[in-house]
C-alpha cells in the first residue's frame, strides 16, 4: 500500500536566522516585571501623599551647634576652674565663721570668768584693807621707833611693879588676853584696842575719850624710856594715833591686836609704839 503524500509547505527564507526571532517571555519574568513596576508606582503614590502633607505643616528650621573649638575650651575649663575655686572660697569662709563663732563663744566664758574673779579678788582686797584698818595689822619686824614732842628716847624696860590704881588697870587688861578682837566692841566678851584701854580705865574711876587720836593725848606725854605700868601706849602721831594698848611693865604690853589674834601680851620688841602718855 502506498503512504499518503504530505505536502510540503514551503519555509520563509528567514526561519532559519535565530536572531530574527523574539524570544518568548516565560510566565515568572512577566510577574518579576509586573510586582516591580506595583511596588515603583506605590513608592511614588506614597512620597506624593507625604509631600501633599508637608506642605500643610510649618518648615521647621534645624540649628546646628556651634563647634567645640580650643578657645571654648578654655573658656569652659576656665569656668569650671572658677565655680571650683568659688566652692573651695564659700567652705573656707564657713570654716572661718564657725571658728568666729567658737571663738567668741569662748571669750565670752572667760570674759564671765574673770568678771567672778575679779569681783572675788576686789572683795577679797577690800576685806584685807578693812581689816588693816580695823585691826592694826600685826608687825613681824621691829620697827624704827618715831620721835614724839615729849621724848625721843628708845624704848627701855621697866622692871617696876604696879601699885594702886597702876597695878588694878593692869591686872584687868591682863585677865582679857585671849578674847576677840571686834571693832567698836567695849566688852566684856570682845574688844577693839582703844575699847579695851577705855573699859580698863573706868574699873579705876578714869574717864577716856572713845578713839585712839584722842587717848594718845589724854594724860602726860612721857618719854619711851621712862614707862611704867598703867601708861597708855600709841602707835602713830600723837593726836592722830592709829592704834593704843597699855604697858603692863618687864617690856610688855597688852593691846587689842587684831581679828586673828584677838587681845594679847606682847613685849615692845613685836611692835615698837610711837609714843606714851601717863594718866595716873
Amino acid at each position: 500500500m502506498k503512504e499518503p503524500l504530505v505536502p510540503v509547505v514551503p519555509m520563509s527564507h528567514t526561519a532559519q536566522i535565530r536572531s530574527h526571532r523574539k524570544p518568548r517571555r516565560s510566565a515568572s519574568n512577566i510577574a518579576m516585571r509586573a510586582g516591580v513596576a506595583s511596588g515603583v508606582f506605590g513608592t511614588l503614590a506614597v512620597a506624593g501623599a507625604s509631600a501633599s502633607a508637608n506642605a500643610a505643616e510649618p518648615v521647621t528650621q534645624t540649628l546646628e551647634l556651634p563647634t567645640l573649638t580650643a578657645d571654648l575650651a578654655a573658656q569652659v575649663a576656665q569656668s569650671a576652674d572658677a565655680t571650683q575655686q568659688a566652692a573651695a572660697n564659700y567652705q573656707l569662709q564657713a570654716e572661718r565663721d564657725a571658728a568666729a563663732a567658737k571663738a567668741a563663744k569662748q571669750a565670752k566664758a572667760d570674759l564671765a570668768d574673770a568678771k567672778k574673779k575679779a569681783e572675788a579678788a576686789r572683795k577679797e582686797a577690800a576685806e584685807t584693807a578693812r581689816k588693816a584698818a580695823a585691826e592694826r595689822a600685826s608687825r613681824t619686824t621691829e620697827r624704827t621707833v618715831l620721835a614724839t614732842p615729849a621724848s625721843t628716847s628708845t624704848v627701855t624696860t621697866s622692871t617696876s611693879t604696879a601699885t594702886g590704881s597702876a597695878a588694878a588697870v593692869v591686872s584687868f587688861v591682863k585677865a582679857q588676853v585671849g578674847k576677840a578682837y571686834v571693832s567698836g566692841a567695849t566688852g566684856p566678851s570682845a574688844y577693839d584696842c582703844s575699847g579695851l584701854v577705855q573699859t580698863a580705865f573706868k574699873q579705876v574711876g578714869i574717864s577716856l575719850p572713845r578713839v585712839s587720836q584722842n587717848q594718845s593725848t589724854a594724860g602726860t606725854q612721857v618719854s619711851l624710856s621712862n614707862l611704867q605700868p598703867g601708861d597708855i601706849l600709841y602707835w602713830g602721831g600723837a593726836g592722830s594715833a592709829y592704834h593704843v594698848g597699855v604697858y603692863v611693865g618687864n617690856g610688855m604690853f597688852v593691846g587689842a591686836q587684831n581679828s586673828s589674834t584677838g587681845v594679847v601680851e606682847r613685849p615692845l620688841s613685836y611692835d615698837p609704839p610711837s609714843g606714851a602718855v601717863r594718866v595716873l
